[in-house]
């Protein structure tokens, strides 16, 4: 939130207002265009009522988000004000207070030797005892305001605090410094005016006055901030001191004249002695507890910046350790991650045993930071530690995890290895001609295809973290090949070595037993085509070749032309073959010896040859059925005009 320091404080908050009035005018407005597209979709088509739904809906979510926004930035502006406030007064208050005490300490007349009835002395303190009043003030503001600073956004937010602090600063210490420099020359005033009992009192009250706040048993341990600040007040009053020194050995002077020169008699020389004694002794403390407390600040201020250099260093790789964590660390920098958490767990110990020693000697205003600075750091570390062993445990799921999938696929990889050499042992012996045997072949592939079946969810559930692709389907296959059977062979992308090369193994292992398969299939085929073979009758050939050229709606004639490369009115035997082979699945097993069978040559036959030759069979199924004879009619005129006339054959395709 941006943290304004104005004049009004409450200004920053008239402009969220505002934009909250206006969110709240334009939900009005969506509600009425709400209304309205509710008595379109009366009359929209279904696309329109679709795409008018989810405009509305866009709308309202945009509008919902704003008002949040609008709403979260009120709060935090709302905060940044109240903050504001509980800087801006008091510091109001202590800047006009400063401008008042600086007319008041000029207002103090000067020093004068015709001061005995009416010193000015007591204005002076209560005028400092009201200062001493304001400290605390003073110090609480300074702390909220460099909070403020901290806390703020922009620049001019930032120089524009420094400035107000920094002024606030001066002022205290002018004030300060000009309130000592006039009890100074009050004293003076005091001592050269001949009232050196009041001197001397007033330099007595000052130094017992002093001398607790400089006591050994005085914390000044704490955190930076507050050292500091203490370090800043102990100079402020080495410099009183100093000024100071100056105006005793004046009194001591005119104190040893006094007692030389005096007249009055042994007890106020006695006296006089006494009190200058009591107050070389009490100067004396006093020098001395100053110095020993600089000594101490100094100690405090180093441990104090220790302190918050461990704090931050340890924050900041507690962070780095942090990122690491939730981004995954490889197996590899566990060592490395868990040597780094015992170094951490160390620069804790120290951190804790610093603070202690820290709150041991601390000001009771920085006791709660110490303790808040250690809570933070062992709840930061506690947090990180419970997130660093949650994700070991996850890797030692995964380590036993994957010895368990190593040993599967140990197991696996054994088998398909014993599969591979006992499919190659059985391709090493040449497939028999036998059916029988044959048929036992392929009943034990059958065996092993199911067992290879079989073990098919095991290497899925191994390689369940592979990549499966989509099998590509057969492209053109080759003339007289055949399909192979319906089970695929598994296509596995694996993101291992290991898996990868069980993937490879088992795919390599499918492959070859398809292979076996299709091999075994292709022999009990040729088999069967060698039985049908011997017990061929070519006149059944011949009626179902006719019955498909009947049913391809051509004429014989018009076949034979198109065999007729060279249209020379004649065909091969070879020629006759090699169309019927290209038109239909016949083997070449079954042609050879058709021509003979027919009572055709292997040269040169015409083309009428070959039609009556094929005709044959027409003539003792549908010879007698008028169509029959209308057929065998019609294809004898074609043919015998085609032998008057000397025509050329036409192309044709033959099929069967």
């Amino acid at each position: 939130a941006r943290l304004l320091v104005l004049s009004c404080p409450t200004s920053p908050l008239l402009p969220p207002q505002a934009l909250a009035k206006e969110t709240q005018a334009q939900s009005e407005k969506l509600a009425g265009l709400e209304a309205v597209a509710m008595r379109m979709k009366g009359f929209s088509r279904k696309q329109d009522c679709g795409v008018i739904h989810s405009l509305v809906l866009t709308a309202k979510e945009r509008l919902a988000k704003v008002a949040q926004h609008v709403g979260e930035r009120g709060g935090q502006l709302e905060e940044a004000r109240k903050r504001t406030k509980q800087v801006w007064r008091p510091l109001g208050n202590l800047l006009s207070h400063g401008s008042f005490s600086r007319r008041g300490v000029l207002c103090v007349p000067p020093c004068s030797p015709d001061w005995v009835l009416c010193p000015p002395l007591p204005p002076l303190q209560e005028f400092q005892k009201g200062l001493r009043a304001k400290r605390p003030v003073y110090e609480a503001t300074l702390r909220s305001g460099r909070l403020l600073r901290e806390k703020a956004l922009l620049p001019d937010d930032t120089q524009t605090l420094e400035e107000m602090l920094g002024e606030l600063r001066g002022q205290w210490e002018a004030i300060c410094g000009r309130a000592a420099e006039r009890q100074r020359k009050l004293e003076e005033g005091l001592l050269f005016s001949g009232r050196f009992t009041d001197a001397l009192q007033t330099l007595m009250d000052w130094l017992y006055r002093a001398e607790p706040q400089l006591a050994e048993e005085t914390p000044v341990g704490g955190d930076r901030d507050l050292v500091s600040a203490l370090m800043d007040k102990h100079k402020v009053f080495q410099k009183e001191l100093g000024q100071r020194a100056s105006c005793i050995k004046a009194l001591r002077r005119s104190l040893r004249d006094l007692m030389r020169g005096s007249s009055g008699g042994a007890g106020d020389s006695q006296w006089l002695q006494s009190q200058v004694e009591e107050l070389s002794h009490r100067w004396e403390i006093v020098c001395q507890l100053s110095v020993s407390k600089q000594d101490r600040l100094e100690a405090a201020l180093r441990q104090a910046e220790e302190f918050h250099a461990l704090v931050n260093s340890f924050l900041g790789r507690l962070m780095e350790l942090e990122k690491s964590i939730k981004f995954g660390a490889l197996p590899s920098e566990e060592a490395d991650l868990r040597q780094s958490l015992q170094c951490q767990q160390l620069q804790l110990e120290c951190i804790s045993s610093l603070g202690e020693e820290i709150l041991s000697t601390s000001h009771p205003d920085s006791v709660i930071t110490i303790r808040s600075w250690v809570t933070v750091a062992r709840s930061r570390f506690e947090e990180v530690l419970s997130w660093a062993q949650q994700q070991e445990e996850r890797l030692q799921v995964q380590a036993a995890s994957l010895a368990t999938e190593r040993e599967e696929v140990a197991r696996l990889m054994d088998w398909i290895t014993a599969a591979e050499e006992a499919l190659s042992l059985r391709d090493e012996e040449p497939l028999p001609e036998d059916a029988e045997q044959l048929e036992e072949l392929s009943a034990q592939h059958g065996v092993f295809m199911e067992e290879l079946t079989h073990k098919q969810p095991d290497v899925e559930r191994v390689t369940k973290s592979c990549k499966r692709k989509t099998a590509p389907e057969a492209g053109g296959m080759a003339p007289g090949s055949r399909k192979l059977p319906s089970r695929k062979c598994p296509s596995l992308k694996a993101n291992s070595p290991l898996l990868a090369q069980l993937v490879q193994r088992w795919q390599q292992l499918w492959l070859l037993a398809l292979d076996r398969q299709y091999r075994l299939q292709n022999a009990q085929q040729r088999q069967r085509e060698l039985e049908e073979f011997a017990h061929f009758d070519f006149s059944v050939w011949r009626k179902r070749y006719m019955q498909w050229i009947s049913q391809m709606k051509s004429r014989i004639l018009d076949v034979f032309r198109g065999i007729d490369r060279d249209q020379d009115g004649r065909i091969t035997q070879q020629e006759f073959i090699e169309s019927v082979l290209s038109s239909s699945e016949c083997r070449r097993a079954r042609c050879p010896g058709r021509g003979r069978s027919g009572g055709v040559g292997v040269g040169n036959t015409s083309t009428v040859s070959w039609t009556s030759w094929m005709q044959r069979a027409g003539r003792g199924t549908s010879q007698g059925t008028p169509r029959g004879r209308r057929f065998r009619a019609h294809e004898l005129v074609v043919g015998q005009g085609c032998l008057v006339r000397g025509s050329r054959l036409g192309a044709g395709g033959v099929g069967g």
